[in-house]
């Protein structure tokens, strides 16, 4: 089952091949190399353990998390609970899935609607185009949906948008460029109520972490929604680019800090080797992966679920 901000629905068939697919490269990067380090190994060294913490860090799981999977392992043959390098890539998958699992957080059940989704995130993250992929999911749920296209500075942002709007049959409510984007969420908001809209998702401007006046106007656009709808925004979700690997880590730590992102949505995982970074995230930040972008076509936005993931991974 698929948990979502109006309960519950069915798994979609295929999600496992499309994962498969979609971390080729980062199979090929992680468990590609893990398995040529350990292949034909037994004892478990200094220098295996070398190899593999340099195998870790560049997949992009993250120094914090390639120390514990080290110090479990090194715990564990102190222990003679492990003797074997053979065993050890079961050890790492086991402690990746937990890693997932910890930071997993069930979105906030909506009982009303319109459900509120902020989208926000830096330039070039794919932002607009996840909204576009979104709003297709939610109506294949048969849920309605509403755009709201509140990134009012960017050259043809709006237009970005109406395109996608187009394509996925759904109204975008907009504004002139230049507009105060709370203000064109207040009309998105009025709009929605007003038509029992399910789910009204904002397309917000892209801004560099360090912008302090622009992190203010999201906190902004974040008081206006929850005077319109109490209790929202529901979902925030930041849009990170997975090619950008470790470095999009200080981009969640800012955004959760300034806006209250409440999940992730990595897009581009089909185009890096560093979905390692996925780990890194919920182990550094708590932050649960709502979804990934496996592709360019509408459909290629899916739903993340940290077994299957892992599974993709580490399937023989």
């Amino acid at each position: 089952m698929i948990q979502t901000l109006f309960g519950s629905v069915e798994q979609e068939p295929g999600l496992l091949e499309r994962l498969k697919a979609g971390v080729q490269k980062t199979r090929a990067g992680l468990v590609g190399r893990l398995e040529e380090t350990l292949t034909g190994r037994k004892q478990i060294d200094p220098e295996l353990l070398e190899e593999l913490e340099f195998t870790l860090i560049g997949a992009d799981i993250g120094v914090k998390t390639t120390a514990e999977i080290l110090d479990r392992i090194r715990e564990r043959v102190d222990r003679k609970l492990v003797d074997d390098a053979s065993e050890l890539r079961g050890l790492i998958r086991e402690h990746l899935l937990e890693i997932l699992q910890a930071a997993e957080r069930m979105p906030a059940r909506v009982e009303e609607p319109p459900a509120v989704v902020l989208a926000v995130g830096v330039n070039g993250s794919g932002k607009t185009t996840t909204i576009g992929k979104l709003a297709h999911r939610y109506r294949a749920d048969n849920r309605s949906v509403l755009l709201c296209a509140a990134d009012t500075f960017r050259a043809a942002a709006i237009e970005q948008l109406q395109i996608w709007g187009e394509r996925t049959g759904t109204e975008v409510i907009r504004q002139k460029p230049g507009a105060d984007p709370s203000a064109v969420l207040f009309d998105a908001l009025q709009a929605a109520r007003s038509r029992r809209i399910d789910y009204v998702i904002v397309d917000t401007a892209g801004r560099l972490q360090t912008k302090a006046n622009l992190m203010a106007e999201l906190e902004k656009m974040s008081r206006t929604a929850a005077r319109v709808v109490p209790s929202a925004p529901h979902e925030v979700l930041l849009v990170m680019d997975a090619t950008t690997g470790q470095n999009g880590l200080e981009q969640a730590r800012r955004f959760t800090e300034t806006s209250g992102v409440t999940g992730i949505v990595l897009t581009k995982l089909d185009g890096t080797a560093k979905g390692g970074v996925v780990i890194a995230i919920a182990r550094e930040l708590s932050l649960p992966i709502r979804y990934v972008g496996v592709g360019e076509k509408i459909d290629d936005l899916l739903p993340f679920d940290p077994e299957k993931f892992i599974e993709s991974l580490f399937a023989q």
